[in-house]
């Protein structure tokens, strides 16, 4: 299933096709989509990319620092960490490598499919 805004831009880029301008584009938009439409100005934003030839409907690229904890190295780590010791919690084994807690919970679910089975307390 196609996300919401990427279906959006692809209606929005069939649109500029029709030679509809960017104000009624936006109320055919805001008329199917309701309170999940994009934003005014989103849709200006992307009119304006695919009048100017743009074909890709995708998100660029954020500059910025890619996410390094999921190396190769720390899966094995928090894998070694939680076979020695099922009970810990994910703040302890963050104690224990230094890594932020979504990072390590991401590892658990996505590359050691691991996922909390009981919990303690009342």
């Amino acid at each position: 299933m196609l996300d919401l805004k990427i279906e959006q831009r692809v209606n929005i880029k069939f649109l500029v096709k029709l030679k509809k301008t960017a104000t009624e584009s936006f109320r055919m938009l805001n008329e199917v989509y309701g309170e999940e439409c994009l934003s005014r100005a989103r849709v200006f934003e992307w009119y304006k990319r695919f009048c100017s030839g743009r074909e890709d409907v995708e998100d660029d690229d954020r500059p910025g620092r890619p996410t390094t904890s999921s190396t190769k190295e720390n899966i094995e780590k928090i894998d070694q960490i939680i076979r020695q010791d099922r009970r810990l919690s994910v703040r302890a084994v963050e104690e224990m490598i230094n890594i932020d807690r979504k990072s390590i919970r991401r590892i658990l679910v996505e590359n050691l499919n691991m996922k909390k089975v009981c919990q303690n307390g009342p």
